[in-house]
């Protein structure tokens, strides 16, 4: 059995795909995947064994771009590389428009994705063939299994989830160094940064207790802000360079323990399985949180969390720091909950 996944981006959401690709190899040993994936994440489903060949198209690039030559050579090899193989199955796991367009390019026997009442953009669910009822009050990675379950028709494990990533691919990457941890401080929303005061006494703690600091970054932004934490101890280490996926997933494996604020990269973590503190303000874990082993998700106890805004509307007392919220999660309390899934882990 042959079966197209669409499912483009983000990093956070292709990650939350994995699971239902694991639980259809569970129920059909010789079934194969391949995977239509936004360019900048094509390292990513390829750590799952059932995929069998990774197509990249480049959506977000070619809005940006002018037309003209190059650009029409580069769309017309994506349609011809994806119109290759004929599919048993085509599942549309993004529910947009643009994955749409994605599914009617390429060939196969039957199409199918969520329906009107639980796709992102409900006009998508017209073009399919067989619709998915998925809550939409679910997590993420249930919503993809259950939609995987309902398309390839069987019962959805009641296991926890199996992201069929194996961290020995990784062995040879990553850092040799004294037991480290890895603080994951880089996010979009302005509103979903922990303060960078309380990193800087993470910091001082995790140092004391003997470990040393992996300080990674993406931008220009989240590499000064690495300087500036790395600055308040003497054993912290930014990355020198900006990393591959699987570049990062490398240092990620290795690590002692994770701090994380709400970004894609903590999904990585939780695909991973290691010992991880995921901090949420704005968000609600309960929808989009890590989820897998070894997982303490904190979220804020704050008069309006979780806002699900970009930007901080809160017009109460001036608090100690910004975003307000964060105010609940602090460092000593991070760390405690650190020290449980350390504790956990050694058993």
């Amino acid at each position: 059995m042959q079966v197209l996944v669409i499912k483009t981006s983000s990093l956070g959401d292709i990650i939350h795909t994995l699971p239902a690709l694991s639980d259809a190899k569970l129920r059909f040993p010789k079934i194969t995947f391949d995977w239509v994936v936004e360019e900048s994440f094509r390292e990513v489903p390829a750590w799952h064994p059932a995929v069998k060949r990774i197509i990249p198209v480049a959506l977000r690039r070619w809005r940006k771009e002018k037309w003209g030559i190059e650009k029409k050579k580069e769309i017309h090899n994506f349609i011809k590389t994806l119109r290759q193989e004929k599919y048993d199955y085509i599942i549309d796991a993004q529910g947009l428009m643009k994955s749409v367009l994605l599914i009617l390019l390429s060939r196969g026997t039957k199409r199918i994705g969520f329906s009107w009442k639980s796709a992102r953009e409900p006009l998508a669910s017209l073009f399919y063939q067989e619709r998915a009822v998925v809550p939409w009050e679910q997590h993420a990675v249930v919503r993809a299994r259950a939609l995987f379950g309902k398309a390839l028709g069987y019962s959805v494990p009641q296991s926890v989830a199996n992201y069929g990533i194996d961290n020995e691919r990784f062995s040879s990457l990553g850092t040799e160094e004294k037991p480290y941890f890895v603080f994951l401080h880089g996010t979009t929303w302005t509103t979903k940064h922990w303060p960078e005061s309380y990193w800087v006494e993470l910091a001082r703690i995790v140092t004391e207790a003997g470990f040393s600091i992996q300080l990674l970054w993406g931008n220009e932004s989240e590499l000064q802000r690495a300087k500036r934490i790395a600055a308040s101890t003497s054993n912290a280490i930014v990355a020198t360079a900006k990393m591959s996926l699987t570049e990062v997933a490398g240092v990620l494996a290795k690590a002692r323990g994770i701090v994380t604020v709400d970004t894609g990269l903590g999904h990585l973590v939780a695909a991973l399985g290691v010992p991880t503190v995921s901090l949420y303000g704005p968000t609600d874990p309960k929808l989009s949180g890590t989820l897998g082993e070894r997982q303490t998700l904190l979220a804020a106890d704050f008069p309006c969390a979780p806002c699900f805004s970009r930007e901080c509307t809160y017009q109460g007392e001036k608090e100690e720091v910004d975003p307000p919220c964060f105010g609940s999660l602090t460092p000593a309390k991070v760390w405690k909950h650190m020290n449980v899934q350390l504790a956990e882990a050694m058993l």
